[in-house]
């Protein structure tokens, strides 16, 4: 499985949607909204921003839901 590298974060605070190409092997803490500059961090039990905020989940977690499955 090849996973996707780009997802739209939208920012809690402004509402302001964003596609953002994700790092491909690590997940990503942190991230300013571009149009705020709000600076937001995962909620808790999440990863990165991009599992919080995104429409697709960042790469590790995708390869890790891929490798256990459906279900």
């Amino acid at each position: 499985m090849t996973p996707r590298l780009q997802s739209t974060i939208r920012c809690p605070h402004c509402g302001h949607a964003q596609l953002e190409t994700m790092p491909e092997g690590a997940c990503q803490w942190f991230y300013e909204c571009r149009a705020c500059h709000a600076v937001l961090s995962p909620r808790p039990g999440d990863c990165c921003v991009f599992c919080s905020y995104g429409d697709v989940p960042c790469p590790p977690v995708q390869l890790q839901r891929a490798a256990s499955g459906p279900g």
